[in-house]
């Protein structure tokens, strides 16, 4: 895989950096960091390195950055990230269970992808939803108060949707 964003990506980025004053262009890092993702599905070294090459830091900085906030993958993740919440909150209303629940019916464990590639469970930390606990983020939604029958309809959801996509 080539690193190297398309014209309109590095345009983009460009743009982003003129927020930010001049020498201070560390400061576009999370949104071009969010640009990578997109642009390549996840975030592996080469890829941070041509962050901090474009953003002129060192690729360190960028490390630290990407392995700290959960909403950065690390390695491929499946069609459909279940990003479950994990806090005190969440685990009193039983975050725990969904979470165990998940790996049974998904038959794979925390930060594995299922075999057909369409699944990821990730543990999170808040996602400031505490009111509707337990809860998860799958992609720009958060899906509420989890029981394992409404952990099945999202998973049937899913399945039919990817095959639609197919």
């Amino acid at each position: 895989m080539s690193v190297q964003f398309s014209e309109y990506k590095l345009q983009k980025v460009q743009e982003i950096i003129e927020r930010y004053p001049e020498g201070k262009q560390k400061s576009a890092l999370l949104p071009v960091l969010h640009l990578a993702q997109e642009h390549f599905g996840w975030l592996d070294v080469p890829v941070m390195d041509y962050v901090a090459s474009l953003l002129d830091i060192t690729s360190i900085e960028v490390y630290e950055v990407a392995t700290f906030y959960s909403m950065y993958n690390m390695k491929p993740v499946g069609r459909h990230l279940f990003e479950v919440c994990q806090t005190g909150p969440c685990m009193l209303r039983g975050s725990d269970d969904i979470i165990e629940y998940i790996k049974s019916k998904l038959n794979i464990n925390v930060g594995e992808t299922t075999e057909d590639g369409l699944f990821t469970l990730k543990t999170v930390e808040c996602l400031g939803a505490c009111g509707y606990a337990p809860m998860m983020q799958l992609g720009k939604h958060y899906k509420e108060h989890l029981t394992p029958e409404k952990v099945d309809a999202i998973i049937d959801e899913c399945r039919n949707n990817s095959a639609i996509n197919n």
